[in-house]
């Protein structure tokens, strides 16, 4: 049977319906936490006083990205709930200040390797390897739509930055975020994409509601798992089959799974000195083998889960950056990103094959 005729069936339909119906939840976005560390209590500085946290500023801006509101509906949105929870003494921050203390947020992507979406169980020390696949997309940031620029010509210059994205091919999580020009090449973001993966990303943020003391054993377990992680394997396609990608994979004692170009040569043949390297040993193996059965042994196939992330980033966060400066724009698809982890930590659909 090949590839194309089998058929798949999701096993945990109950958990993953109950985990779209939280998605929807404002419990998951605005946390205990969140509400306690809202005011900004810090010592009194020259000029103006702040008065909201970069926690509270954080909370309000996720809010805007999850239910696609704008600066303004966001601050109306947000004053209702306080409403509705009888938390009236508590300020609410205006759209203008969102705008303007964006741009300085640092937003980790909390937990970017070790959690294990989906499962609760024991990790075991195959599972800690991780498996990173690495993609890229666009974004628009202004411009026409494709319908009224083939109709009527182009009008107005299109802008669009670039996503670059790292995924735990095993969990579904974004591991690292990047965001560029569109003329950036792809390979040049792989090393910054590795060292936020391999930073300390398994730190937790107290607004996310899986910290809350129910969960504090779980999330402890969680964090040491992430510290645990090891990077094994990066896949890419062949945008990254250059040496500068190799040299930043190899170096991190990682093996790098990237299709080499068709006309691809060996670099260093059998009888120079040193190791092999580790493109010219994919090259021998596809000379040998062919390029199906490398792609097939090596697991080169999971690469098409960064496409998958990139899907579920557009189709649940936008196409677009909604930000009109670049550091905002920075902070506004990190936010998205971290939103998106917190979906899937929710719970994601658990596959098995079945039979014809």
């Amino acid at each position: 049977m090949s590839t194309s005729d089998k058929t798949y069936k999701v096993q945990n339909w109950s958990e993953y319906n109950e985990a779209l119906v939280d998605w929807g939840r404002l419990t998951v976005w605005i946390s205990g936490e969140a509400i306690e560390g809202w005011e900004d209590d810090s010592p009194p500085q020259q000029g103006a006083q702040w008065i909201f946290t970069d926690l509270a500023v954080k909370t309000c801006l996720q809010l805007k990205a999850v239910y696609g509101l704008g600066l303004r509906e966001t601050e109306g949105f947000v004053a209702s709930l306080f409403e509705l929870m009888r938390l009236e003494e508590l300020p609410v921050s205006d759209y203008t200040t969102l705008s303007k203390r964006q741009g300085d947020l640092d937003v980790d992507l909390s937990g970017g390797g070790g959690l294990r979406a989906g499962s609760k169980e024991e990790s075991t020390a195959e599972e800690e390897s991780m498996h990173l696949v690495i993609g890229s997309t666009g974004l628009k940031v202004y411009g026409e739509g494709e319908w009224k620029q083939r109709i009527h010509g182009e009008q107005k210059r299109r802008t669009w930055r670039k996503l670059h994205l790292g995924v735990d091919s095993e969990t579904g999580l974004l591991t690292a975020v990047r965001l560029t020009d569109n003329t950036v090449h792809d390979g040049s973001q792989v090393e910054s994409l590795l060292e936020e993966t391999l930073s300390g990303t398994s730190e937790t943020d107290p607004s996310d509601a899986n910290a809350s003391e129910a969960n504090a054993s779980e999330a402890e377990a969680q964090e040491a798992r992430a510290q645990e992680a090891v990077l094994d394997t990066v896949g890419a396609d062949g945008a990254y089959d250059t040496w500068d990608v190799y040299g930043a994979i190899t170096d991190r004692g990682a093996n790098p799974v990237i299709p080499p170009q068709r006309n691809a040569k060996i670099k260093k043949h059998g009888n120079c000195s040193g190791p092999p390297l580790p493109r010219d040993e994919t090259i021998r193996y596809i000379r040998q083998h062919g390029r199906k059965k490398w792609k097939r042994i090596h697991g080169y196939h999971r690469r098409s889960l960064a496409e998958t992330a990139v899907y579920r980033f557009k189709g649940l966060m936008g196409r677009f950056v909604e930000a009109r400066t670049w550091e905002n724009e920075r902070t506004e698809v990190r936010l998205k990103a971290k939103a998106l982890n917190r979906m899937t930590r929710l719970g994601m659909p658990e596959t098995s094959e079945t039979a014809v």
